[in-house]
């Protein structure tokens, strides 16, 4: 048996994660967030209270369960609100990747650490695992300095970059671009897309598959872990109205500079995904396959 253990449980990345975990015979899932449990289930794995920003509790639920792998997906994710609280982006990005090694190398435990297309400037993507990092943004810089961290601590590890996850979680706190694009249409709204970021739009479900993939098979190195399609946010919400047969006329294309952000977002980036393909069995649902997912999910066929 082998324990993996699970950082941001209550996320959309940690939930669609547990759920793949409890299915798979030969894994003792743990699930670890901060304050209580949120998953809709409680069968199939323990579960521990572990805010990744406080050392001591890092140490602790690490020394009590002797996990094989760490599959950490915590983190602060919100890019806009990363250049307004820096210190809480870097406490929750960059400290505690320093915790987790910390646990890691006393006990020899593998550490896939989940990463981003945003520690690039999007001036030339799709990106190789090869491609020079140069964020744009406070968020970037605080993922690429936890990438470094890992790179050099002396620990088993591996990371897992990935790009646009979407997905439902259970308590739908959460929206994205298939469920914006579909509300807004159903409620007669005008929306603006962008039509010149390029991304390649991940199913949280494959973005698990693939973290799982790493923390059984355990090879050293990066993985662009991503969708396959190479879109824009504009595509995306055509293939979302086409998808549920709603009203395309009311999608408006737009560029980047109709809307002002605190944070720079990359322009072209996305993923080339020929290494977690041939190394792990990778195999990424397309971005049609992934709004009838979300139509099943929310109980729409």
């Amino acid at each position: 048996m082998k324990k993996i253990l699970v950082t941001g449980s209550n996320g959309l990345l940690g939930q669609k994660l547990m759920e793949l975990l409890v299915q798979q015979p030969d894994i003792k899932p743990i699930a670890t967030a901060r304050g209580v449990n949120r998953l809709p289930f409680t069968d199939g794995y323990e579960y521990h209270a572990m805010d990744i920003t406080d050392p001591a509790q890092v140490a602790e639920v690490i020394e009590k369960t002797r996990p094989d792998a760490i599959i950490h997906g915590a983190a602060m994710t919100n890019v806009d609100q990363c250049e307004f609280e820096k210190e809480n982006c870097w406490a929750q990005n960059v400290k505690a990747v320093e915790y987790l090694i910390t646990a890691c190398q006393k006990h020899d435990i593998f550490l896939c650490h989940v990463s981003t297309d945003f520690i690039f400037d999007g001036a030339s993507g799709p990106y190789t695992e090869e491609a020079q990092a140069n964020p744009l943004s406070f968020y970037g810089w605080s993922k690429y300095a936890a990438e470094k961290l890992v790179q050099h601590s002396g620990v088993r590890w591996a990371i897992a970059r990935t790009v646009l996850v979407y997905g439902i979680a259970y308590d739908m706190s959460r929206s994205n671009i298939i469920l914006w694009v579909k509300k807004s249409l159903e409620d007669g709204k005008n929306i603006k897309v962008v039509t010149d970021q390029w991304r390649t739009p991940t199913l949280a479900e494959d973005l698990a598959m693939g973290c799982y993939l790493i923390g059984n098979q355990q090879p050293t190195g990066i993985f662009n872990i991503s969708g396959k399609d190479f879109l824009t946010p504009y595509e995306m919400a055509i293939k979302t109205a086409d998808y549920f047969k709603l009203d395309k006329s009311l999608i408006a294309q737009a560029d980047s500079t109709t809307f002002s952000q605190p944070a720079q977002r990359p322009a072209r980036t996305g993923f080339v995904l020929d290494k977690a393909q041939n190394i792990l069995g990778y195999r990424p649902r397309s971005f049609d396959e992934g709004i009838a997912i979300l139509a099943e999910q929310m109980g729409q066929h």
